[in-house]
């Protein structure tokens, strides 16, 4: 009996395992090209099976298979193994990293797919790669179970044709990846909506709140002014941040982190959000607000020295430049209040991920963490080259003794060789790090404006940059970079 049932457990779980694997279309060099051009459009996924990225992706990638089943008109999701059988295939379609994904429609290629790699995020991006741009609502039924989506939706509504329509149609094809669009003529839509000639945001519905309206009218006219609109009101006084949508919030931005879960659990939701939306009405217009899922940002969490366990929310906010801060006392409408009203006069010390100051910093390359980098960087009354890297990097290693050796040979000059690990410090503003290592040369007299270093990496090419670039003409080097004759030769 306990066999039986330890038999049946185990086929449950092997199906949930590979619950969607079997909605991904597996394609080979024998019939990639004769079953491609069956399907009207088609996303592709060319991996390796070793790949980490692909094995990533993988469940998420049959998810969105799962999800798209059904849809009308038809989406479909398949893959190619360009170790094995795909090879010919992948080397025919220009593939020379893992995962690629492609879009095929009708069985020719028509774009690379630059979409996110979240399930949700995927058929999002390949429900607007098929059919209009916006969705037709035909009657006022439509138009009712439209809006009933999870989504926000930006709804045009037309009696005949204007500029403004003019407006949407543009708006909409360009941001089809991005959004969710529908638009009516049909006069009983019309006069459901209240409207004869309008663009309007309507909020999804479990947005909805008592501190603001559910929808939002556009007044202005161009394609530039209906872009401001969406970005400025699509997520409202306090928006539901997503991994998907983090780029969508700008600072100065304030996170309650918690719970958040609209699918089992709207109500605990909208609980916390309420309280904040509370706070967010009295600095609308100066700082946004947002609420994000803990479980999907522990990452973002940890930035801040956090290990977050706990069931209130926890509040973390960034200024309008860029400065990290925390509210420590347990959350409330009154702490939050109090919180936000220190945000926003400056009377709050920043967090500042750091490792320990150096005891020593005596080596020709000077080592600046987070608490001291103004000291060491930006303070030190000498032109300076920056290093920001990563101790795994293989390319940052190889500078590594390059960098010890410019740093020798000017070490009598009125400039400054610095490095700094990127991967335990706070990167300050204005600096921007997206791979390693990163170079920024910074005048002594123009702090404010580092400029990335873009030149080229051996000990000659370092010298020869910063003798053009130094404020004054260095005492070893001419401008050109040429070693000055010592006065025992002359």
């Amino acid at each position: 009996m306990v066999r039986k049932y330890l038999a049946v457990f185990l086929a449950v779980i092997v199906a949930g395992v590979n619950a969607g694997e079997q909605d991904v279309v597996e394609l080979t060099d024998n019939d990639f090209s004769t079953r491609i051009a069956e399907f009207d459009t088609t996303l592709v996924m060319f991996y390796a099976p070793w790949c980490g990225h692909c094995k990533k992706l993988k469940p998420e990638y049959a998810k969105a298979a799962e999800m798209v089943r059904t849809d009308d008109p038809p989406i479909t999701l398949a893959k190619v193994d360009c170790t094995e059988a795909g090879k010919e295939t992948c080397g025919k379609h220009g593939v020379n990293g893992y995962p690629t994904l492609k879009i095929f429609k009708k069985g020719e290629f028509s774009q690379e797919y630059s979409g996110p790699r979240e399930a949700s995020g995927i058929v999002k991006y390949m429900r607007a790669q098929v059919g209009p741009a916006s969705k037709d609502l035909l009657t006022v039924a439509d138009f009712k179970k439209f809006l009933e989506s999870p989504e926000t939706s930006v709804v045009g509504l037309f009696e005949k044709e204007s500029d403004l329509k003019g407006t949407f149609l543009k708006y909409a094809d360009k941001m089809r990846e991005k959004l969710r669009f529908g638009h009516s003529t049909a006069p009983e839509v019309l006069k459901e909506a209240g409207e004869t000639n309008a663009i309007v945001i309507f909020r999804a519905p479990q947005l909805h709140n008592k501190f603001e309206p559910s929808s939002v009218k556009f007044e202005g006219e161009t394609l530039g002014e209906l872009t401001e609109f969406v970005q400025t009101n699509f997520h409202g006084l306090v928006g539901h941040r997503t991994r998907e949508s983090t780029q969508e919030f700008k600072v100065p931005l304030v996170v309650a982190y918690y719970n958040v879960d609209y699918v089992k659990n709207p109500k605990g939701t909208n609980y916390w959000r309420n309280r904040v939306l509370k706070v967010a009405k009295e600095f609308a217009g100066r700082i946004n607000f947002a609420i994000s899922a803990k479980d999907d940002f522990q990452h973002e969490i940890n930035e801040y020295g956090y290990d977050y366990t706990g069931e209130k929310p926890l509040i973390l906010a960034r200024d309008a430049k860029n400065q990290k801060f925390i509210m420590k006392d347990e959350f409330s409408v009154e702490t939050l209040q109090n919180f936000v009203s220190n945000l926003e006069d400056g009377k709050l010390e920043p967090y500042v991920k750091s490792e320990p100051i150096p005891e020593s910093n005596d080596a020709p390359v000077k080592v600046a963490v987070g608490k001291n980098f103004q000291e060491i960087v930006i303070d030190n009354d000498k032109d300076t080259l920056v290093e920001f890297y990563a101790p795994w990097c293989g390319h940052c290693k190889k500078l590594a003794p390059v960098f010890d050796e410019v740093a020798e040979k000017l070490i009598k000059e009125d400039v400054s060789i610095v490095k700094m690990d990127a991967t335990a410090n706070d990167v300050p503003p204005p600096f921007e790090v997206r791979g390693y290592p990163t170079l920024y040369w910074l005048p002594k007299n123009s702090k404010s404006n580092p400029r990335p270093y873009q030149g080229g990496r051996e000990v000659k090419d370092f010298i020869e940059f910063i003798a053009k670039e130094a404020t004054n003409e260095l005492k070893g080097y001419d401008r050109k970079g040429n070693e000055k004759a010592s006065k025992d030769e002359l």
